[in-house]
């Protein structure tokens, strides 16, 4: 059974983290995200959760991982420069492995750039906007549904893998009004993260004895810890110049870099015979789809690769891809970044041809169209 909405894809967003549990609500307005905070306003207090409007991006962060350790499941939601200013946050909660949803609906830049245009050029941002090695997993829906779908997948590898996770796209996705399938809560399967047993003499944070994500206590639960951005030692507190800091932050990256299988979610577009290929996400693929029709109409063999999860970057697979094709077509609304992700795995086994566009109009299937006939 399942209840079928008219949603938003920031009203599906705010829907699949009520499917997933989430209690805590902390963020700041900002086209084009906000309606994710509105519909929450709402509706968590219905279900016993709290909703706080912070004074700042940097503070919402911090008030998002607050919540985590205290036990909620927790979400912010933002856009190009509040996404900025979470970076130093989010870092923090990397290095602390705390469990987190942050939602990127992508909006025109540099600064303020297009507030009500869409984006594709928060890409590389999710991989790599604050200092230091961590992991990322970052997902990215392009149909409502798919808001939905990956919201709730987001809060659950977040809790599984004691980690932040980036759900971004783009202002198109977000203010698209699509039919929407919400399930019976138990037909999509909700994870939480694992807690210690309680009864420990000494609980210890970081225990990486325990493997790659350690179990993790609730403040107030039975256990009190110390927690800091420093590296720390199992205890938490922290050490320096110390060979477990090397380790540890090896292990940071295993444990999501080592579960790629886990993580990774393609879709295959009209493949199996294709000799062009297209590599895409958000509505850029959604036009890209509707040029592969059109081509494939003309006798063009055309597919497309798209991308549910953008980071890690399904490497083998569009190494795969490249292989098989003669050419790759990088459709993206942004001046070429991820274009450059899908050279350096294609290992020039193919050409690689981009299709940029930032004046806050989306790319169309008839600029997709004329590049396949230019590369044909």
């Amino acid at each position: 059974m399942s209840k079928t909405k008219l949603l938003q894809g920031n009203e599906a967003c705010a829907e699949g983290a009520l499917y997933a549990g989430c209690n805590f609500f902390g963020g700041y307005p900002i086209t084009p995200s906000t309606e994710v905070a509105e519909y929450l306003s709402r509706e968590l207090p219905k279900v016993g959760g709290a909703f706080i409007q912070m004074e700042d991006e940097i503070a919402a962060m911090g008030s998002v991982i607050g919540a985590s350790l205290a036990g909620a499941k927790a979400l912010t939601a933002t856009s190009g420069p509040g996404f900025s200013l979470k970076q130093e946050n989010l870092g923090y909660a990397m290095i602390t492995e705390i469990p987190c949803v942050v939602i990127d609906v992508m909006r025109g830049g540099p600064s303020t750039g297009v507030p009500t245009g869409p984006s594709q050029s928060d890409i590389m941002q999710c991989k790599w906007g604050t200092h230091g090695d961590h992991p990322v997993i970052c997902l990215t829906p392009g149909y409502v549904q798919e808001i939905f779908d990956e919201t709730v997948r987001a809060f659950n590898l977040s809790e599984k893998y004691r980690t932040p996770v980036i759900v971004a796209y783009d202002e198109i996705i977000g203010h698209m009004r699509e039919r929407v399938e919400i399930p019976d809560q138990g037909v999509i399967p909700v994870v939480n993260r694992t807690k210690p047993p309680q009864g420990l003499a000494k609980y210890l944070p970081y225990d990486d004895t325990k493997g790659d994500v350690p179990p993790m206590a609730n403040f107030f639960e039975g256990y009190r810890y110390h927690v800091t951005g420093l590296n720390h030692a199992p205890d938490g507190f922290p050490i320096n110049a110390h060979p477990r800091i090397h380790t540890d932050e090896e292990r940071l990256i295993r444990k999501v870099d080592g579960n790629r299988a886990d993580i990774c979610k393609n879709e295959l577009y009209k493949t199996e015979d294709a000799e062009i290929g297209i590599f895409a996400y958000g509505a850029s693929a959604r036009a890209a789809k509707d040029a592969i029709d059109a081509a494939r109409a003309e006798g063009i063999k055309v597919g497309l690769f798209r991308p549910l999860t953008m980071w890690p970057f399904p490497e083998e697979a569009v190494c795969a891809f490249a292989k098989q094709v003669k050419t790759i077509i990088v459709p993206e609304l942004s001046l070429g970044q991820i274009i450059l992700e899908v050279e350096r795995v294609s290992k020039a086994q193919c050409g690689i041809e981009g299709i940029f566009r930032v004046d806050g109009d989306p790319i169309t299937p008839a600029q997709i169209l004329a590049k396949i006939k230019e590369v044909k």
